[in-house]
């Protein structure tokens, strides 16, 4: 009876040994999966971080040809009101272009962010975490800039007009708002509402005192204000701009289009 019982002894430890390496198989497959999985999600980083490297290229000589340009629109002064508005709307289209260069940069850094976070999650798996029914959703910033700057180059002016006001709903203290405040004063210029025009300047000029935006607001809005016969209070704003801003390229226009009117960029 005892020698039965010593025989039947290793049935449990063969069976135990078996599981094991079934299951060192299981985890051997999964850590392949895994380093294939990276091997991919790397590739692809390389692809997109060329591709932004490219995109910031395009953005940087764009830029060069911007400044070149201002510098040539400083330097020569417009013989009539008409050719210094084209010329500054020209100037600002460009401008327009190099926010858009901008933001696609800034969307390919997010999609490699959300790839480096994929694999995080996918090696790391986070908690599952509780949302209440019907939480409102907020607009991501640069995204909702973007879609905003992209649609307005498209001349969708409604829906722009949405995106920028959601910017400074969501994110009223970023400074993204002043940009997409400044933006809002543009599609009142180009809808020809040059009052609605000039609140919007005013928001910037107030609220982002300290905005990149801030010089070309003001020279905006100088050239709004004579849209609607306040010349005076047009040659006024462009000389407060051009002590406030000497050595932008929005002062340069400034002075040619107070030349091209017979006025000094000082007063006396």
């Amino acid at each position: 009876m005892t020698a039965m019982v010593l025989v039947s002894l290793p049935a449990p430890a063969r069976a135990t040994s078996k599981e094991i390496i079934e299951l060192q198989d299981h985890v051997q497959q999964l850590m392949d999966m895994v380093q294939r999985l990276q091997s991919t999600m790397d590739t692809r980083f390389a692809v997109l971080q060329h591709l932004a490297e490219q995109t910031a290229d395009n953005a940087n000589q764009m830029t060069t040809i911007v400044n070149a340009l201002q510098q040539k629109i400083a330097a020569q002064s417009d013989t009539t009101n008409g050719k210094l508005d084209t010329a500054s709307g020209q100037v600002q289209s460009l401008n327009d272009s190099v926010d858009e260069l901008k933001s696609r940069i800034a969307k390919l850094d997010k999609t490699i962010q959300d790839m480096q976070a994929q694999l995080q999650n996918i090696q790391n798996p986070p908690a599952p975490a509780a949302t209440g029914p019907g939480a409102p959703q907020t607009p991501p910033l640069k995204e909702t800039f973007q879609a905003g700057v992209r649609d307005y180059n498209a001349a969708k002016y409604d829906v722009a007009s949405g995106e920028f006001q959601d910017v400074l709903h969501y994110y009223p203290k970023d400074d993204l708002a002043g940009d997409a405040q400044f933006y809002l004063g543009e599609i009142s210029y180009r809808q020809k509402s040059y009052s609605d025009a000039i609140k919007a300047y005013n928001a910037v000029l107030e609220g982002f005192p300290g905005s990149a935006k801030a010089p070309a607001a003001q020279l905006r809005k100088g050239l709004a204000l004579m849209q609607i016969n306040k010349r005076d209070a047009g040659i006024t704003e462009l000389r407060s701009l051009i002590k406030r801003h000497p050595q932008t390229p929005e002062a340069a226009q400034a002075k040619s289009k107070l030349s091209a009117m017979g006025v000094r960029s000082t007063a006396r």
